[in-house]
């Protein structure tokens, strides 16, 4: 069996022990590949794998000898479902993989906000205080603070378990109708007029692109934090950096931008009270491990004519 992995430079492979999946067939990978090599790098490979590299009609077409495209994260909107099911070919994704790893990042961004440790990374300035300690911020509790999850998937759910722990409120707003059992499902406009820090974890949609925006922002406590580990376009960047410069809200804190990598020039880049980290909630190295793990186990499977975490 021929394996094509079409960019591995987001696993940085180095890392990991690759050595099961590569078993599995004739294994070659490549850290890059431009959309116009993808037919050539892939035309005799029957399991192609990718993570951002676009697999759309044009390309499936050209591809005879494809039955199999494993998509190596949760999103899957690099491949055309349509055309793979017209062409018989199997794409599964890896579900689950990183919602630890992301809910960890999330409360590393709002405890930047509430510990300040970075700002009182000043042992100079301590040598010369006339006091044991000195703290040039206000710190806070998260305890009896309320965060607000737009969207509750399976890393939702972590960051909620993680707030509990942390003894915070929890409310929810869900695409769903039905109740969340565990946590209070409210209204969106409730949601950001009572939530202390604001954590998005939706996917993309046409209907949601943009949505906080400068409505949403004036509905917002002037004391609260924005979250984005989702998707960069679920925000309207000029309409943040506005609320940002303006104190409308107090800050934000986002893995991920409109466009990546970002451009020159970025609305958000140099903000207020805004921090920025390169798409990197879901890289742990133990994610990353579970990750191929799942992506090896999606292959098996489907060699035994069983295929797991089918998307299309």
């Amino acid at each position: 069996m021929n394996i094509v992995f079409l960019d591995a430079f987001t696993s940085k492979p180095e890392q990991l022990d690759l050595s099961e999946l590569k078993a599995l067939g004739d294994f070659k990978s490549y850290d890059r590949t431009p959309y116009d090599l993808t037919v050539e790098r892939a035309k005799e490979a029957e399991v192609v794998l990718t993570n951002k590299a676009v697999l759309d009609e044009k390309i499936i077409s050209q591809l005879p000898k494809l039955k199999y495209i494993g998509v190596t994260a949760t999103g899957y909107n690099v491949v055309d479902l349509d055309a793979s099911k017209k062409h018989g070919i199997v794409v599964t994704n890896a579900k689950n993989y990183s919602s630890m790893s992301v809910a960890q990042h999330v409360f590393a961004m709002i405890l930047r906000f509430t510990n300040r440790i970075a700002e009182h990374n000043q042992p100079e300035k301590w040598v010369n205080s006339p006091d044991f300690c000195f703290y040039d911020y206000t710190l806070t509790e998260l305890s009896g603070k309320t965060i607000g999850l737009v969207g509750i998937g399976d890393i939702g759910e972590k960051v909620a378990q993680v707030a509990q722990g942390f003894e915070m409120n929890v409310l929810v707003n869900r695409k769903s109708s039905l109740p969340h059992p565990v946590f209070q499902t409210v209204d969106l406009d409730e949601l950001l007029e009572k939530s202390d820090y604001v954590s998005l974890h939706c996917p993309l949609t046409d209907e949601n692109k943009g949505f906080m925006n400068a409505s949403a922002f004036a509905k917002m406590k002037p004391s609260a934090i924005l979250i984005n580990t989702g998707r960069g376009p679920l925000i309207n960047d000029n309409d943040l950096r506005e609320a940002l410069e303006k104190e409308v809200i107090a800050g934000a804190a986002v893995d991920v931008v409109s466009v990546e990598p970002p451009k020159d020039g970025n609305p958000l880049f140099g903000a207020k009270n805004l921090i920025v980290s390169p798409h990197i909630a879901w890289a742990t190295l133990e994610a990353r491990k579970r990750l191929f793990e799942i992506v090896t186990e999606n292959i098996k499977a489907w060699q035994k004519g069983e295929p797991v975490n089918m998307v299309n």
